[in-house]
């Protein structure tokens, strides 16, 4: 095929791909997307880079987002798939899983204090589902409380415990129960936790919020004052977990062991949709009567499970936990360094590991950046909490090479916004 063959078939792809998300599947998706110039089409993905019908390789900074802690199509992942694939794909649900138990055991391994149960699901909002339904079975209580600006997914119970009212208001009345408090606020929580709390929900660090870090603490207190009600505490590690900020998971960094974790993104390793549930004897206590009072008919499946377990040594074996805290302090020092120098355009720099947001001062700045960096073929997003801010999640196999050329193109991308704007 002649250069100028392909030019036409690769545009005529991307043509033809926008035609139909626009009268197929989200024509408002599909105009945002030309509106930010992001009109080219992905054909595939490897390491870090995600590849593009015109076959322009894009590094990806967005990461999924988190799911990509591995990058795109590792190689030892993908083998484990595609032999899962050849030898059992789904399981009947009469006979036991072994490569099911393989996982919980192992996830039983790698999760603080007395997590030890697991129920495995498709993804992180079915899992934060399962651990509002199971804090509710065990301890006989009706009421939640969950942070403003949270994000635990869009289904229903999930939607109930988030924190932004543009995705809730559509949908109203959501589940009873819910009452939410200023995130990083003790006080706050404290005051709102009382004898009918089943259990107190929330993520270590905000991601779709804005990568919001609460005060040192906050954590432990959060779990101080469960315990004094008799509450429990879910920790929502679906984007967080699994090392992206530098430790295992980022209530590590204070020792605090949840009674439920929920689990997502990473887990599957890139290449499998898979979300979990790990929780302590004392919350299993639910299934004691009905061993199918929770269920899910491709939960636990064998080729999700083995993409977990794979991903799982790739975390161990290739050190990712100490990578993601490695780059993520060059990412976040250089990203930090380039910002002083548009205080006009960028508000704030934060993050932890590989897990760094960018505020700008409004989301049409954060618009132009993201742009701008796309024709840099470097990809980014907004937080959709808070579109002010632009979050960073590259892969946990992101080189320093990798992370430099991050940081320059952010450059470029702020002097060419601030040329536009005339700033």
């Amino acid at each position: 095929m002649s250069n100028s063959s392909s030019s036409a078939s690769n545009e005529d792809l991307a043509r033809t791909t926008y035609a139909r998300y626009e009268k197929f599947i989200n024509p408002g998706l599909a105009a945002l997307t030309k509106f930010m110039g992001l009109e080219n089409v992905e054909v595939a993905a490897r390491g870090c880079y995600v590849i593009a019908s015109d076959g322009r390789s894009y590094l990806d900074c967005l990461g999924g987002p988190g799911v990509f802690t591995m990058g795109h199509c590792h190689p030892r992942i993908v083998q484990a798939v595609q032999e899962q694939a050849a030898r059992q794909p789904l399981g009947s649900h009469v006979l036991l899983n072994p490569v099911y138990g393989e996982l919980a055991e192992s996830l039983a391994e790698i999760t603080p204090g007395d997590l030890q149960y697991c129920f495995v699901c498709n993804s992180g909002a079915e899992a934060v589902e399962a651990a509002l339904k199971f804090a509710r079975a065990s301890t006989k209580r009706p009421h939640f409380v969950a942070a403003q600006g949270a994000f635990h997914g869009k289904t229903f119970g999930a939607l109930s415990a988030s924190g932004r009212d543009v995705y809730k208001q559509p949908f109203e009345p959501l589940l009873a129960g819910f009452t939410h408090v200023p995130f990083g606020d003790a006080d706050a929580l404290a005051k709102a936790v009382d004898d009918q709390t089943a259990a107190v929900i929330l993520e270590p660090i905000q991601c779709e919020a804005g990568i919001i870090i609460p005060p040192e603490g906050y954590l432990s207190e959060a779990r101080q004052i469960t315990e004094a009600a008799g509450a429990l505490l879910i920790i929502d590690e679906i984007q967080t977990g699994l090392g992206r900020t530098g430790r295992m998971f980022a209530c590590d960094w204070e020792e605090v062991c949840p009674d439920i974790m929920t689990l997502g993104k990473a887990l599957g390793g890139g290449v499998m949709p898979i979300g979990a549930v790990v929780a302590t004897p004392r919350v299993w206590t639910v299934f004691e009567d009905n061993p199918m009072i929770h269920s899910s008919t491709f939960g636990g499946n064998p080729l999700a499970c083995a993409a977990a377990q794979a991903a799982l040594g790739v975390i161990t074996d290739e050190n990712l936990v100490n990578k993601c805290a490695q780059r993520g302090e060059q990412l976040l020092t250089g990203l930090s360094q380039i910002a002083a120098d548009y205080p006009q355009m960028v508000s704030a720099v934060r993050g932890k590991g590989l897990l760094v947001g960018v505020e700008f001062a409004n989301s049409d700045l954060g618009g132009l950046v993201i742009s701008a960096l796309a024709q840099r073929q470097v990809l980014v997003a907004f937080a959709l909490n808070d579109p002010r801010v632009l979050r960073f999640e590259p892969p946990g196999i992101i080189s320093t090479e990798q992370v430099e050329q991050v940081i320059q193109a952010v450059g470029e991308a702020l002097a060419q916004t601030a040329a536009l704007l005339e700033i």
